[in-house]
């Protein structure tokens, strides 16, 4: 997921402009930025699957939903980040900004060989620093299987291989079916 590019530290207004206008996107983390990789059909089918599933359930509620294009802005021990999750929801109001969000109850990101070990360690940490996270979830694409962190929980792992995935964040429930729906070859 991630190539280091040789420039040098950009500040994160030349960032933000580079992202509005570039063909590619690139996490930032303290002035140096990461070029993101395609996805599998797999991870596209189960992005479109959780907006699919997730729309429905949180219309009416003053919730915007996200999927790959929209960043998550992080500021930790004075270092701003920028990631890009695979989705991302936010029902805070004041969570605005026209590039980014800063302030989601539930993110989720589809594992890839790539980019499994960052997702596991490097965002599960700084994501857990957000205050109004409450739901973080890792989506396998080579087998059934999600990986559920919740605020309410310790962050505690919780790994569901079938039922429902029950969200913290507007007390919502998803079939996992629906999340898989189309998936031939797990």
């Amino acid at each position: 997921m991630h190539a280091t590019h040789p420039f040098s530290r950009l500040s994160v207004e030349a960032y933000l402009a580079a992202e509005e206008g570039g063909e590619l996107r690139h996490e930032y983390i303290d002035g140096q930025i990461y070029a993101m990789t395609g996805a599998s059909r797999q991870h596209g089918l189960i992005v479109s699957n959780l907006v699919a599933g997730l729309r429905p359930l949180i219309r009416g509620r003053g919730c915007q939903l996200f999927s790959n294009d929209m960043k998550i802005r992080l500021l930790i021990a004075g270092q701003d980040i920028f990631y890009y999750p695979d989705l991302l929801l936010s029902c805070d109001p004041d969570d605005r900004e026209t590039y980014y969000c800063t302030q989601p109850c539930v993110i989720v990101e589809v594992l890839s060989e790539s980019t499994e070990r960052i997702d596991r360690r490097e965002k599960f940490l700084a994501y857990t620093t957000l205050p109004s996270l409450q739901d973080y979830l890792l989506v396998s694409q080579t087998r059934r299987e999600v990986w559920h962190y919740r605020r309410s929980r310790d962050w505690a792992a919780e790994v569901l291989t079938d039922g429902d995935l029950g969200l913290d964040c507007l007390a919502i429930r998803l079939p996992l079916d629906l999340i898989y729906e189309e998936i031939e070859e797990i």
